[in-house]
This record gives C-alpha cells, structure tokens and sequence, in this order.
C-alpha cells in the first residue's frame, strides 16, 4: 500500500508540475489571441463574420509570392522566434551590419526603421533583402514601436529586442544571452553597460564584472541612495530605454504604457517594471555576462546639412529636442498620476512591499539587538 501511495503521489507532482510548465510556455500567447479576438467580437463590428475565421494574430515574416511544401514545412519547425527592431540611420551602417550579423544565426527576424529616409543605401547588405525596413523622416524608437510592434503582430516571437544603433555587440552573444534571461525568469532585461562607454545614466546598467546578472545596485553617492531597502527604479527593477529586451507578456504590457503622442519615451523606462509580470525586483534585471558597449551617437537632430538647413533662425536642434523630451517627461508624470488617482479600482502591487519592508527591517534590528 505505502509503494502504491508513493507512486500515485509521485504521479501526482508530476502531472501538476508538467501542467505548470506547459501553462507557463502557452499561457500568454493564448492569452494574448484571445484578448484580441473576444474584444473584436465584443465590439459588434464581426458580427456577420465567423468566429472560427478570424486570425487575431500575425507576425513580420516575409511571405514568399511561391513556396513548396518542404520549404513551408522547414519554416514552420523553428519553435522559438525573436526581433530584433532597431531605428537606423545611414551613418551608422556599419554598427548596424555588425550587431545584424550577431543575431541573424539565432532565428531573429530584423527589423529597420529608418529615421533619415535613406533606404537605397541598404541594399548591398546580403541580409538587407530579408529585413523589415520602414521609413519616416525624423520619428523616434517609440514612434515605429506604437505603430509597428502592435502586440498582435508581434506575438509569435517569444522576445522582443528593441535596441538603439549606436551598441557595440563586441562582447555579446544573443543565444548566450538568451540563456541566462530564460533561466532566470528575466521578463524584462538588458545587456549590462561597459564602464568604459561613452554614455551611462545610471549604475544599476554597469557591468558587474564577477556577475552573470544583477537585479539591484548599491551606491550611496550622488542624489539616488540605493541600499537593501530600495525598492523601485533606478535601483533595482530598472533598465533604461537604450536596450531594452521583452518577453511577449511584458511586451503586451509594454506597448500599451507607451504614449501615442509622448515620442521620446522620458520617464517611461522608471514604470516599464509594473509590466515585469510580477515581483519587478524578480523579473527585471541586467545581464553581466554578455554586455555592450553604448557609444552615446547623437542620431535625430544631429548637425548634419540637412538638419541645419531644416532649423533656420539659429536654433539647436539638440537643444529644442532635449526642451521637448523633459516636456514631454513632465506630461508622462503627470498622466500616471492623474491615472492612479482616477482609477478607483487600481491597487500599487508594490505598494504593499513598501509597507511592508520598514516592519521587516524592524524586526531584523530587534533579533539582532536580542542576539547581543
């Protein structure tokens, strides 16, 4: 009887541990189709149209005009997908090739979006053919990602790295890189800095040298204390908005908290850990072990002929850009405020935590005073 117990209850665990693994992996894609579908029919506007019909979903694969059976067959095996979105300019052609070049093995599709509306210059790339390329003068990363990455079309792909141009992927490996954010449970991540970069805002996106990943940094300097009982951005649950990678829940969450008129993003990367699909102080995180390095590159209203020709009167491009990106900072707080205070319903899932920890640290000081 005790052999047949244990054997039913081994059962048991296993099936349920198997249920939990296959929910996990399937959960949020269908979550995703499902949302999409059922809100389109709740509308009223499908109506007279089949439901078994409707396709919520699609992707940025390139569909051949002609294709056999087996090529169909070999395309639909792959298991695992990823993007690669970056918004490029033709100056940085080269870097561009360079990252391209690293993530093309992996199964990435890539994704051009092109700022300066040079496209013909593009074209003797060998893989340039079978990239995605949008152009639009003069439009940021989060302009193309409101209007191109809609989660729906990019739900097939299990994570989305939308990246800046002027990265140096010398030291970064994405298959590597990859590993470690899946064996983690990172859902949202980001290469760790070089120190030696050009530019880095904050401490937390250094590389840790002796690390594999960090989720907190410690630093006492400067305005932003960061200790043990930091609980929120820039100290732990951070990444900043030059390198982000997403998986395709937080993705979901992502693209709907990016503003449709705010397009340079300011202060979007302090509230990107409430998509983190749970604790963010858990599920975001900076990856040590295969890094980049951020050369800092002023891209949009750089001093070129063109832009000088487009800012007559003597103003600085970069000057009216970085006056818009701290408006346009100011308006993003100001909505999330008047949105929390508005939504009756809405409840802080890191609220709690914070209440929560002065107790703990009392605690831990009252067992170690009683130790003494």
């Amino acid at each position: 009887m005790m052999v047949a117990l244990c054997t039913g209850m081994l059962f048991i665990v296993y099936r349920t541990t198997l249920f939990q693994y296959e929910h996990t992996e399937v959960r949020p894609t269908l979550l995703i189709h499902l949302c999409v579908r059922e809100s389109a029919f709740a509308s009223g506007l499908l109506n007279n149209l089949p439901r078994g019909i409707v396709r919520p979903n699609s992707d940025m694969e390139l569909k051949p005009l002609w294709s056999s059976s087996s090529r169909q067959t070999e395309v639909d095996a792959s298991n695992r997908r990823y993007l690669l979105a970056m918004p490029v300019g033709i100056t940085q052609k080269r870097n561009v090739d360079t990252v391209v070049q690293k993530f093309l093995p992996e199964n990435f599709t890539v994704m051009l979006f092109h700022y300066d509306g040079n496209l013909d210059g593009w074209w003797d790339l060998e893989w340039s053919s079978k990239a995605i390329h949008i152009v639009a003068h003069n439009q940021t990363k989060w302009w193309f990602a409101k209007r191109f990455l809609h989660p729906a079309v990019v739900s097939i792909y299990d994570y989305i790295f939308l990246w800046d141009e002027d990265l140096g992927v010398q030291h970064f490996n994405p298959a590597r890189y990859l590993d470690i954010v899946r064996s983690e449970g990172l859902e949202i991540s980001q290469p760790a800095l070089d120190p030696n970069s050009t530019e880095i805002h904050h401490r937390i996106t250094i590389r840790a040298r002796m690390k594999k990943f960090h989720r907190r940094v410690y630093d006492v300097r400067g305005k932003v204390k960061c200790s043990d009982s930091s609980d929120g951005p820039p100290c732990t649950g951070f990444v900043e908005g030059m390198a982000p990678v997403f998986s395709r829940s937080a993705w979901y969450c992502a693209w709907h908290l990016i503003q449709n008129d705010l397009v340079h993003g300011w202060g979007m990367d302090m509230k990107l850990g409430y998509c983190a699909q749970g604790d963010r102080t858990k599920k975001v995180g900076v990856v040590d072990r295969e890094y980049v390095v951020h050369k800092g590159i002023q891209s949009l209203g750089g001093s070129g002929k063109k832009c000088s020709q487009r800012h007559s009167g003597g103003l600085d491009p970069r000057m009216e850009i970085r006056r818009q990106s701290t408006w346009e900072l100011q308006i993003f707080k100001d909505r999330w405020n008047k949105a929390v205070k508005e939504d009756k319903f809405w409840v802080d899932p890191f609220r709690s935590i914070r209440r929560r920890k002065p107790i703990s640290d009392r605690r831990d000081k009252e067992k170690r005073s009683h130790h003494h």
